[in-house]
Formats: structure tokens, C-alpha cells, sequence
């Protein structure tokens, strides 16, 4: 399938005009929580703590522009360094639910105060991780700027983030940095390439060798020549690219939102 077949021009957003509380609305209404319960993230909220992890897919305005909050992995970490990644991690036993497991990740590796993400819904279903014993839940939410849920008019623009701010306060044992993708990347041929979910499930990974190396040196990241079967990864071709685990779920909410048919 080529990318021109997949890229719709009738998504259900916008992917350069700032998210507005009518947008909100319209993500809201597309990510209604999973009818199957047992899949559905935001309809457990006494889900086993054993065996599960939550992550944020954090919709944000950045300059004006619509996109995707992701975060690069600190090279101390023991698993998955130098990685794309959303925020989030294993659920503990002071997680309420799974949200809460999320939006504590979230806190403790970006310094984004729960009070500031507006959770707007659901994708799935869940997967395992490639070891086979624990569930990733993904979770979407939209990150307000730095002051309070502000009320704006529909058509409005929320304020945007400060991603300064943000990269500073961001945990360095285990963010090395974060970079904000466009919306609109997920339609640029020129970033995607078609790829196998663990051998057999297509969908879009997307390069942000640009965007990380911005913010980054040589060293920060961790790159390869080859694809491998995994939860995230690195890309191919020396590359740096949103692909695995992360890329799936990504595609999995593009094509919810007519991005990708």
C-alpha cells in the first residue's frame, strides 16, 4: 500500500491550525473509551497492578502548530536507552487506576502536573510488550499550557506549551529530552515509511531526525542499520524514527482520525 493511498485529506482535525476546545470536542467524541471492557483502560480502574503499564499520548500546541508530545530516553536507562517513547511506565501500588499510573509517569519524567492534562479518550486495543508479561494501556490526553485549563471560545487557540520549560524540568535520569511532532508530519511522505508491527500488522513509522538532533548530540541516541522486532525503537538507516510499540499505537490513532485510511 503506498503512503499517497494511506494519507486521507479528510481527516477529522486539523493538522496545522492549534488545537481549539472544538477540537478537543471532536477527539473526545472519536476516542470513546473501548466498549470491551476488558480491553479498555479508562473502564478499569481496579485493573491488576501486576503485569500492566500505562503510557500518555499527550496532544499539545507547540508555536501555534498542533502535535504530539514525545520524549526521548535517557542513555542511563537499563531498557529501551536513547529510545522514542511516550511518557509513562509500569502501574505501582499507589496507582488508583491506570490513568493515575499514566499521569504520574508522566509528572515524574516531564514535570507536567496531572492538573494540566485534559484526558480525552482511548486507542487499543492494548498490547503486550515483547517480553510477554506486562499490558501497555495507551491512554490520549491533551496538555494545557503552563497556567491553569484556561476557558477559550471554541474556535479558539489554547496557549501553547513552552517546550524550554518543559525540556528543563524534565527528568534527566530518564528523559533525555523532549520534542514536540507536528501533526501534519504524519501526512509528509517524505517522514514515513511502511513497516510490519512485530512481523505482521502494517502501519506508519515516521523519522524525526531532524527534530531530535536539534536538542541532542551523536551520543544521545541510540541508532541501527537494521529493523528488529520491539516495543520502540531507533529506526533504520542510521535514521532516528518513531517505529515499534510507539509507531503502532500513533498509526492506530491517525487512522482513527482519517489521517490514515
Amino acid at each position: 500500500m503506498s503512503f499517497r493511498a494511506a494519507a486521507s485529506q479528510a481527516a477529522l482535525i486539523s493538522l496545522t491550525k492549534p488545537f481549539t476546545p472544538a477540537t478537543i470536542n471532536t477527539l473526545r467524541t472519536v476516542l470513546q473509551p473501548i466498549p470491551d471492557v476488558s480491553n479498555s483502560a479508562l473502564n478499569q480502574p481496579c485493573a491488576s497492578k501486576r503485569r500492566n503499564a500505562a503510557v500518555l499520548i499527550p496532544f499539545c500546541n507547540v508555536g501555534g502548530e498542533p502535535g504530539i508530545l514525545l520524549e526521548v530516553r535517557a542513555k542511563t536507562l537499563r531498557s529501551h536507552s536513547g529510545e522514542i517513547s511516550f511518557p509513562g511506565g509500569r502501574i505501582d501500588d499507589t496507582d488508583e487506576s491506570l490513568t493515575h499510573g499514566a499521569l504520574r509517569e508522566t509528572q515524574e519524567e516531564l514535570g507536567v502536573d496531572p492538573s494540566r492534562v485534559e484526558i480525552l479518550g482511548e486507542i487499543g486495543p492494548p498490547e503486550m510488550n515483547l517480553r510477554g508479561d506486562m499490558r501497555v494501556w495507551p491512554i490520549v490526553g491533551f496538555i494545557h499550557s503552563e497556567s491553569e485549563q484556561q476557558i477559550v471560545a471554541a474556535d479558539e487557540p489554547f496557549p501553547s506549551l513552552d517546550m524550554d520549560v518543559l525540556r528543563k524540568r524534565a527528568s534527566p535520569s530518564e528523559v533525555a529530552t523532549a520534542i514536540h511532532l507536528p501533526l501534519k508530519a504524519f501526512a509528509s511522505p517524505a517522514r514515513v515509511r511502511s513497516s510490519m508491527f512485530r512481523g505482521h500488522e502494517p502501519y506508519w513509522a515516521v523519522d524525526v531526525t531532524d527534530l531530535v538532533q536539534a536538542h541532542l548530540s551523536e551520543d544521545d541516541v541510540t541508532r541501527q542499520q537494521g529493523e528488529t522486532v520491539d516495543e520502540v525503537g531507533p529506526g533504520v538507516d542510521g535514521k532516528i524514527e518513531v517505529w515499534g510499540l510507539t509507531g503502532w499505537y500513533l498509526s492506530l490513532l491517525m487512522k482513527a482520525l482519517r489521517v490514515y485510511r
